[in-house]
């Protein structure tokens, strides 16, 4: 069942006006001497000739909205023909035969708002007359060697022609300036990330439902995989689907193993809608019921997902919802006797690691490890309201740790939610997800 939430597509998608917004900020932000230059992502092969699914470049859809491959933004301020231009694939009829048709230069402007656009075919007998005389040139410089070597070749024809003095003697890195704005989320941005964590809760549930003693990983990861595709998004990465010790190999993707009773099974999944990311993981009993120890375990992480979550707000620093969660994973682990001494001992010799080796959370947006720096002038960013961010504590007991009882070995809990800074707090955009361990054996029971 689609969410009700996103049963409109289209009134979720990001407006004309809203892209145009964009590109004219990023624009003042270089100043009228500048060019910025941004690629489409490539088509990627799988084998022979056939591709992976296409996914736009992240930071060419956040200005451009234009879906296809074979184009470049060139955002030329001050530029008196028009400040915004793409260069993209003109209408093939051979090409639609084969792979549908495409949007064209015409449709660019009419559809997307370019101020011009031209074939990509004639990209480099009319760009470099375009970027002649500005000062900088803007661009993401050693991601794709093909247009690297594309961008060199306009700079060297412009010396040609030239004799040199006109070329721009500065190459910056666009994303100084691009991914500070990603950061921030628009209204239209947040109700993507809703929606998406939305359709991901719904496929969790889903999963969730099916997953008994007696699966295969991999028949759980097709429930999940069926409930995105039908809700109109797509994985927003591989999903990870992990019973008993499985849970405790960060980035498992095999998703052959068997399901097993007494095991728990964790699911680290999200959905991206408009390409827009949800990133949502939760741990539970296959039998519908947690042992002792799975039980003890689960309520420290919990805790610990609760108390980070504390610490998203306004004013705090990024690191604050890390070092919360650390803590309380600290003293639960030496209360249990996992970690002997004290929990300032554990964080100071760091042996807390032993069982959670990982960080609390990233940026979460176009990308599902979204864009932005950390760390700003040496310090841990502060949070500021529009940032979306995810909280992930997790406890990982390697099956062949033999410092610690038998009966802990072999259990890996992780609780994941979306988390979205507020004005006055923050706001949890996969609440729509039970983790209370009796709401989810609730959940379980009536299966």
């Amino acid at each position: 069942m689609i969410p009700s939430s996103v049963s409109n597509l289209a009134a979720l998608a990001i407006t004309r006006d809203e892209f145009a917004r964009r590109r004219r900020q990023l624009m003042q932000m270089a100043g009228e001497d500048a060019v910025l230059l941004v690629a489409s992502a490539p088509e990627r092969m799988r084998n022979a000739d056939a591709a992976w699914p296409y996914r736009q470049d992240s930071d060419f859809h956040y200005l451009a909205g234009f879906p296809e491959a074979d184009a470049v933004l060139a955002l030329l301020p001050g530029r008196k023909h028009g400040e915004v231009v793409l260069f993209c694939r003109e209408y093939d009829p051979v090409r639609a035969r084969w792979h549908g048709p495409s949007i064209g230069t015409e449709q660019a402007v009419a559809g997307y708002g370019m101020d011009d656009a031209f074939p990509i075919e004639d990209i480099d007998d009319i760009l470099p007359g375009m970027i002649e005389g500005r000062a900088r040139v803007y661009c993401h410089f050693g991601r794709e060697p093909e247009f690297d070597a594309q961008l060199l070749g306009w700079m060297r024809k412009l010396r040609q022609l030239r004799g040199g003095g006109v070329v721009p003697k500065e190459f910056v890195a666009l994303g100084h300036l691009l991914h500070d704005l990603r950061l921030y989320k628009s209204r239209a941005e947040l109700k993507l990330i809703r929606a998406s964590a939305a359709i991901a809760a719904e496929a969790h549930l889903a999963a969730m439902h099916v997953a008994t003693p007696g699966r295969l990983e991999y028949e759980v990861e097709a429930e999940l995989l069926r409930v995105i595709r039908s809700s109109g998004a797509v994985p927003a990465f591989a999903p990870i689907i992990a019973g008993g010790a499985n849970a405790c190999v960060m980035h498992y993707q095999s998703h052959r193993a068997s399901l097993r009773d007494g095991d728990l099974l964790l699911i680290d999944a999200g959905a991206e809608l408009d390409c827009y990311a949800s990133d949502i993981s939760r741990t539970f009993p296959l039998n519908g019921r947690y042992s002792r120890e799975q039980r003890a375990l689960y309520e420290v992480v919990l805790a610990a997902q609760l108390a980070a979550i504390d610490e998203v707000r306004p004013g705090r620093p990024f690191s604050a919802a890390h070092t919360a969660a650390v803590r309380v994973l600290a003293e639960g682990l030496c209360e249990l006797g996992l970690l002997k001494g004290d929990a300032d001992a554990a964080i100071a010799d760091g042996s807390y690691q032993r069982f959670f080796p990982a960080k609390t959370g990233h940026w979460l947006g176009l990308d599902v490890h979204d864009v932005g720096d950390y760390r700003v002038g040496g310090e841990s960013r502060l949070l500021e309201p529009d940032m979306v961010l995810t909280v992930e504590p997790g406890l990982y007991v390697a099956p062949d740790d033999r410092t610690v009882a038998e009966r802990w070995r072999g259990i890996g809990i992780r609780i994941e939610d979306d988390v979205a800074v507020t004005r006055d707090g923050s706001e949890v955009l996969t609440a729509a997800m039970p983790k209370d361990a009796e709401a989810i054996e609730a959940l379980l029971a009536a299966r």
